[in-house]
């Protein structure tokens, strides 16, 4: 495995990094510059929290902007009405009327990796879309990502789908400058440890390309959520963060998404590292909860798609189960139809989360 803690690097990507995010968060009163505000963490969400909603962009404003919220991550392409760059302005135009910043987002952008979809064409193509649409709805941040956990498994192992993502990330790279936009991918469905993504970011280029921090997806990758902010604050332009419920099972773990507050992350140790290590960076709430995964790292045949992980970093995950338990999946209440029951389910887990952060971690700028 290649070294990637390069101090130097990673020093002056945080610098260039919380600048920009800086600069873009806009300060609509002179209260925002006060210096009790100047450490306050902008908060915001991703449009997946409520998926089954099936919100338009405009819709998804008008609900930021009703919870007092920061910013906002698209993170699909199919949130716009139209592609066209009349109606991308219109959205762009939307957002800074409310005070609201933009961070647009996409799917899979490796083009080796088993969830890679040709929808919007190769992946080089995919990734030049994406970073058109940033442009036009005025965003600096466009995030995507590499796959699942499942590219982990087979020959080459993860590193194979590593190096196909930079090479397709190094094909835009100039596309990327011109745009002023970076490029900010994110460790997704137990695909990259973190301290994985930080060396394909170096590899692909630090001047463009930046890490979309999920705590969430963390516990995926069988990390503690601080050791994974610890290592990607440096690199990180954009997030998605929710909790993590994480208990023993017969076999190992078991890891259930939560509502923020629901879970066992050490949130005050998380909310005074981000202060301390990226305190501009939005914090944008992506919750996805209501079932449970379990990690079977009791089985020998377990371990092979994860043998470069260190073990130290492993025995910190273990901590949080010590602390962790059971809790039930979400179900569907009798004489509720199913869908109607999952968008109310959603609404209402955002929702929570978003008060629990503005009323017990004090985090936003409004």
């Amino acid at each position: 495995m290649e070294i990637f803690n390069s101090l130097q690097t990673r020093r002056k990507f945080c610098h260039g990094s919380v600048s920009l995010l800086a600069s873009s968060i806009m300060l609509p009163n002179p209260l925002r510059a006060s210096s009790s505000s100047a450490t306050t963490i902008p908060l915001g969400f991703d449009n997946f929290s409520i998926r089954a909603l099936g919100w338009k962009a405009p819709r998804l404003l008008d609900f930021a902007s009703s919870h007092k919220l920061d910013t906002i991550l698209f993170s699909d392409l199919d949130v716009y009405e139209s592609l066209d760059s009349s109606y991308l302005k219109e959205i762009k135009q939307e957002a800074q009327n409310r005070g609201i910043v933009i961070h647009t987002g996409t799917g899979g952008i490796c083009p080796t990796s088993k969830s890679f979809k040709d929808k919007h064409g190769t992946a080089e193509e995919h990734l030049r879309l994406l970073i058109r649409v940033a442009k036009e709805v005025g965003a600096s941040v466009a995030r995507c990502y590499l796959g699942t956990m499942k590219d982990r498994h087979g020959k080459g192992g993860i590193q194979n789908h590593i190096t196909s993502t930079v090479q397709v990330l190094r094909k835009v790279k100039t596309v990327a400058l011109n745009a002023g936009v970076k490029i900010a991918v994110e460790n997704h469905a137990g695909d990259l440890h973190s301290r994985e993504l930080v060396q394909l970011i170096e590899r692909a280029g630090t001047e463009y390309v930046g890490a979309t921090l999920d705590s969430g997806n963390a516990t995926w990758t069988l990390e503690d959520p601080i050791d994974t902010l610890r290592n990607l604050a440096p690199y990180a332009i954009s997030s998605g963060i929710r909790d993590s419920m994480v208990w023993k099972s017969k076999r190992g773990v078991k890891v259930q998404w939560t509502a923020m507050g629901e879970g066992c992350t050490d949130l005050d140790t998380f909310i005074s590292e981000w202060k301390r290590l990226c305190p501009s960076l939005p914090m944008q709430l992506e919750i996805i909860s209501g079932f449970a995964k379990e990690f079977p790292y009791l089985d020998p045949t377990f371990w092979p798609p994860y043998s470069t992980f260190l073990a130290e970093d492993f025995s910190r995950f273990l901590l949080i189960s010590q602390k962790g338990k059971e809790i039930k999946p979400f179900s569907s209440p009798e004489g509720i139809e199913k869908k109607v029951a999952q968008q109310n389910y959603q609404l209402s887990q955002l929702e929570k989360s978003i008060s629990f952060c503005k009323e017990k971690l004090s985090l936003g700028l409004q």
